[in-house]
């Protein structure tokens, strides 16, 4: 793509125009994703990237200067990925407590960090999947509602999921 055409995207966003706003933010999730790779913590890149291009569709009208666009986005992937660090770095100091896991059982403790392990070893849609359904209890019907999936689609990432995290438990 030309820079004119670019630049005229840019401009066009900035007023409001969705359709230029959608090619803006389309040009540059590619590059955000690779930056994302290298900042995120293991599994979250696309999250940082989704939220970056939303927070980008929201504020994008009140960049004083177009010509900063390119490092404004950067900017904002990185802030998304400290964000994640931070996130994960405080579910690491999370003690897990009886509350948690319950009293039955003394070696619950040492089952709740492995399946902890177990999740957070997954990629993010398969860890989403997981908790939506065996922690909120949802349905497939939901699931896939919720997701933006067929019902088959649903339930097979659900399998696969639940697969990957038995691999993981088998090593």
């Amino acid at each position: 793509m030309d820079t004119l055409t670019w630049n005229d995207d840019l401009i066009a966003a900035r007023k409001g125009d969705a359709g230029a706003l959608e090619r803006v933010l389309q040009r540059s999730r590619q590059d955000l994703r690779r930056y994302a790779e290298y900042h995120c913590p293991v599994n979250d890149a696309e999250d940082a990237v989704q939220e970056s291009l939303f927070i980008v569709s929201r504020k994008l009208m009140d960049l004083r200067q177009l010509e900063s666009f390119a490092s404004w986005i950067f900017r904002i992937v990185k802030r998304e990925c400290n964000r994640y660090k931070r996130i994960k770095r405080a579910l690491m100091q999370v003690p897990i407590t009886e509350d948690i896991v319950g009293p039955s059982y003394p070696e619950s403790r040492g089952v709740a960090h492995d399946v902890a392990r177990a999740l957070e070893s997954l990629p993010a849609h398969y860890r989403e999947i997981i908790l939506l359904r065996d922690l909120d209890g949802l349905s497939i019907e939901e699931l896939s509602d919720q997701l933006g999936l067929t019902r088959l689609a649903a339930k097979a990432r659900l399998h696969r999921a639940r697969s990957l995290a038995r691999e993981y438990f088998a090593c």
